[in-house]
């Protein structure tokens, strides 16, 4: 697996993110969606496929939903290379004013599992929060993916799974450092690890991308151990890049790759909470962010109910 020094420069991963525009107003936003979609057809993989109107003056003629949506799924399918020229103005312009335009979480105003829960016996309960909303609008400084083992992002158009937003609201950058890691790393990413890079147009300043375990029929031990080692791995790679205090989790392995919600939230309290145990002084905070209410209602259960002791 490659470690972060070998990429670290690769990527630029410790210079600040400069757009190369700046954040357009809210009222300028149609229309630059529309020149994006514009300059975005110029690039054949992304009208390849059926997905790209056959008449460009369509274009003009979608709602505004319709154009965010068309603009969302060409960034999802187009692989890592140069956009084409003007495209990366107009993307950070609107990216930039979209994230303007959108609430913001600061997690330093989270109340910490001890004042959620007062009751809890979870030992971390005083670095720790829970938190039920959006990732992409948490101003974490590193928010975790939950990446497959390619790292590249989802490719399937609207899919709502978690990589595919974080790209999404991140911009094309994100995939093109995935890329460059993954062309240094020469394989696959193993499940169990986790690789860093800059967050480009997320308010957090880096995305951890974690690739947690398949589950597909009875949950194993070894699924739990490479979930627990997910978490590990996001926490050492932030504590080794020097300048992380505040962590975001997304729930690892919880969607498509099928792992049980309520034993999930287990495991990802007990290895955040081993490892704050063991790095006393090295994060601020910890956040596990959930999104559907079931998940909420897992991590509820996992720090209100005793872990009950399976029957012999």
């Amino acid at each position: 697996m490659l470690q972060l020094a070998a990429y670290r420069d690769a990527i630029a991963l410790d210079e600040p993110f400069r757009p190369a525009a700046a954040a357009a107003p809210a009222d300028s936003l149609p229309h630059l969606l529309r020149v994006a979609l514009h300059l975005l057809g110029r690039d054949p993989a992304v009208t390849a496929g059926g997905l790209w109107p056959e008449d460009p003056h369509d274009l003009d003629r979608l709602a505004d939903t319709q154009a965010r949506q068309l603009l969302r799924a060409a960034l999802t399918v187009r692989p890592p290379h140069p956009l084409p020229p003007g495209a990366a103005r107009a993307l950070d312009a609107l990216l930039g004013g979209e994230r303007q335009a959108r609430p913001l979480t600061d997690p330093a105003e989270l109340p910490t599992l001890a004042q959620q829960f007062p009751h809890t016996t979870y030992p971390a309960a005083d670095r720790t929060a829970l938190w039920q909303g959006d990732i992409t609008t948490l101003a974490a400084d590193a928010i975790v993916n939950a990446a497959n083992s390619a790292l590249l992002g989802c490719f399937v158009p609207l899919h709502p799974c978690i990589d595919n937003a974080i790209h999404t609201a991140a911009g094309p950058r994100l995939r093109d450092d995935c890329h460059r890691i993954m062309t240094l790393q020469g394989g696959p990413e193993p499940t169990g690890t986790a690789k860093i890079t800059r967050g480009y147009q997320l308010p957090a300043r880096y995305v951890l991308h974690t690739v947690g375990p398949i589950v597909d029929g009875t949950l194993r031990p070894a699924h739990q151990e490479a979930l627990a080692a997910s978490y590990r791995a996001c926490l050492d790679l932030a504590a080794e890049t020097g300048t992380i205090r505040t962590v975001a989790f997304c729930s690892v392995s919880t969607g498509v790759f099928g792992y049980p919600k309520q034993q999930a939230a287990r495991t990802a309290l007990d290895a955040v909470a081993d490892w704050l145990k063991q790095h006393p002084d090295r994060l601020q905070r910890v956040i596990f962010n959930v999104y559907a209410d079931d998940d909420h209602a897992a991590y509820t259960d996992a720090l209100t109910t005793p872990e009950r002791t399976p029957a012999p």
